[in-house]
């Protein structure tokens, strides 16, 4: 007979028999082959990979699969989890566009890209601006560490007088070479404006969060922002004037919101002075359109103190012209594909089954509907009751494709001829060169100049050599590297060049970073046709680095990325 419950108890509790049976069977003992089978690890063979599933997946949204391939060593099962392959080995799903821009080869430590097949005695002008260049090569790089106190002084000179070293094409003892030594030191020279130290001052775009914490005396001194400013224009207005006498082959103006590239008549294969300015806005270009109608820019510049510059002089001219080249040649390249595809459709004619819009149908024009004239509304008798757009919206409408470019390598804008005096006192008195809030507030904008100008500070670049051993196929094998650091402008990454062929006997490899931004500088300037004069005086340059200079760019939006030398010829990849 069983017991009677107690109130407030569970009879279960007396008496566990189930709880009593688990106890009694201790691990080690006799187990059960089924609770041994489920805590067992799964096998990591193909048929287990493909048992698990994700339960969150579902089929219809499964990234087809490619066919099959062999896998390398230690690399997922075909279907299975993720989490069982390499670290390197996880990426992003076929069928998703996060990080599709990344390397394949994502365990190498820098994915180099494969160089072109046609070796050449020089490679292309890059007129973006580098961060780093990383050289390496077979043979150390002593030559280019711990410099004599001499050296470093006739390289001091050489660059102030514009001296051309001459180097046999293969030196035998690079360390005990005078002349390559301050050849190197010359080479890392450029010049600098303003000069601050406690700040690093280039890039200057996307650069709040470096300089945020640095003393910044002058973002609440009204009169110290006002001299440096005034200094600025000084400066800049001398650089100008040295690039109209063809003394300055180019410069730089860096700002925080764009960069903007002087280059002197006879480079960048343009027989007029240019300067190109990335990234611009709508706002920028329509300032630039209206200069010299009105009053706006002395306004500005009278607001700001900058009146007191004795060049503070704004040009009677109807505004600046400019070219949008990369905007205007994604429209010629659209507009050529569409007729292209129209003619392809009229071709295929009516049997191929197919309607006009599967070949490729030009878009309408904007222009079609948007000239302003509402006629239409008044057949229709409706004028009244139909609230009409300003003319604000409609010119925005009409210039959407040129807004949508805004901080792109796009927005470029090219300044041609005469036209870039009248940028230089636009600039000056330009209400967005110089920040209003945030850590570059009342800071200048940074010139940087392969040349000496008034109020420019001689700097030099970051260079030092590093030696290890890498691993080859059968063993190691002695690597050397020289790493230059800084704002590397065009010349010095061509004179760098000049110096390691010889030094390195002909064979090395360099790895490029650039300043994305300035990508952009590589467009072309000018015709094709056009006929550019050949004779540049003594600028400062060594004379093969201006006559790869006066090329026209070929590169487009890109950069160099790698750059190597191999019996004395050049490959490079952008």
């Amino acid at each position: 007979m069983a017991a009677p419950a107690e109130p407030g108890h569970s009879p279960g509790f007396k008496k566990p028999p189930a709880l009593l049976r688990l106890k009694r069977k201790r691990p080690g003992r006799r187990s059960d082959p089924a609770a041994e089978a489920a805590a067992a690890p799964a096998p990591r063979g193909p048929s287990a990979a493909a048992r698990r599933r994700n339960p969150f997946s579902s089929l219809d949204n499964a990234p087809q699969r490619a066919a099959a391939a062999p896998q390398p060593p230690g690399a997922a099962p075909a279907g299975g989890d993720p989490s069982t392959a390499p670290f390197w080995q996880v990426g992003p799903s076929p069928g998703s566009g996060v990080l599709s821009s990344q390397p394949s080869d994502l365990h190498s430590p820098l994915a180099v890209p494969q160089v072109p097949s046609s070796p050449r005695q020089e490679f292309p002008a890059d007129w973006s601006i580098k961060t780093r260049v990383l050289f390496m090569s077979s043979q150390p790089f002593s030559w280019a560490e711990h410099l004599k106190a001499q050296e470093e002084a006739q390289g001091f000179a050489q660059h102030c007088r514009a001296t051309e070293t001459s180097l046999p094409q293969s030196v035998q003892e690079p360390r005990l070479c005078t002349e390559l030594r301050c050849a190197f030191q010359q080479s890392l020279v450029y010049w600098l404006h303003p000069s601050l130290p406690w700040l690093p001052l280039f890039p200057r775009l996307g650069a709040d969060r470096r300089l945020a914490g640095k003393a910044c005396p002058w973002a609440q001194d009204e009169p110290l922002q006002q001299e440096l400013m005034s200094d600025w224009s000084v400066s800049f207005t001398s650089l100008y004037n040295l690039l109209r006498a063809r003394l300055c082959p180019y410069f730089y103006v860096c700002a925080a919101q764009f960069s903007v590239l002087f280059r002197a008549a006879g480079l960048a294969g343009s027989a007029v002075p240019t300067a190109t300015i990335v990234p611009t806005t709508r706002g920028l270009r329509e300032a630039m359109r209206s200069e010299g109608k009105g009053s706006w820019g002395c306004s500005t510049a009278q607001g700001r103190g900058w009146d007191r510059a004795p060049h503070c002089c704004l040009s009677s001219a109807p505004g600046i012209e400019f070219s949008l080249p990369l905007l205007e040649e994604s429209r010629t390249r659209k507009q050529k594909n569409s007729e292209e595809g129209l003619e392809t459709g009229t071709a295929d004619g009516l049997g191929g089954g197919s309607s006009m819009e599967d070949v490729g149908e030009p878009a309408p024009s904007d222009d079609d509907d948007d000239d302003g004239s509402f006629s239409w509304l008044e057949e229709m008798g409706v004028q009244d009751k139909v609230k009409k757009p300003d003319t604000i919206s409609i010119q925005l409408r009409k210039e959407k494709h040129e807004v949508q470019v805004d901080h792109r390598p796009e927005s470029l804008v090219l300044v041609r001829g005469s036209n870039t005096f009248t940028l230089l006192n636009f600039l000056i008195s330009c209400r967005s060169l110089v920040a209003v809030a945030g850590p570059q507030a009342g800071l200048p904008p940074t010139l940087l100049s392969p040349v000496a100008f008034r109020g420019g500070t001689m700097q030099t670049l970051k260079a030092r050599t590093v030696s290890g051993r890498a691993r080859v196929q059968g063993g190691f094998e002695d690597v050397f590297s020289l790493e230059v650091l800084g704002p590397i402008l065009p010349h010095a990454l061509h004179a760098l060049t000049l110096l390691l062929g010889p030094a390195q006997r002909g064979a090395f490899r360099a790895l490029l970073s650039p300043h994305e931004p300035s990508a952009a500088f590589n467009t072309r300037p000018a015709p094709p046709q056009e006929a550019v004069p050949q004779d540049l005086p003594a600028c400062g340059l060594h004379p093969r680095t201006l006559d790869q200079l006066s090329q026209c760019p070929t590169l487009g939006k890109s950069s160099l990325r790698l750059l190597e030398m191999k019996d004395y010829a050049y490959t490079w990849k952008a």
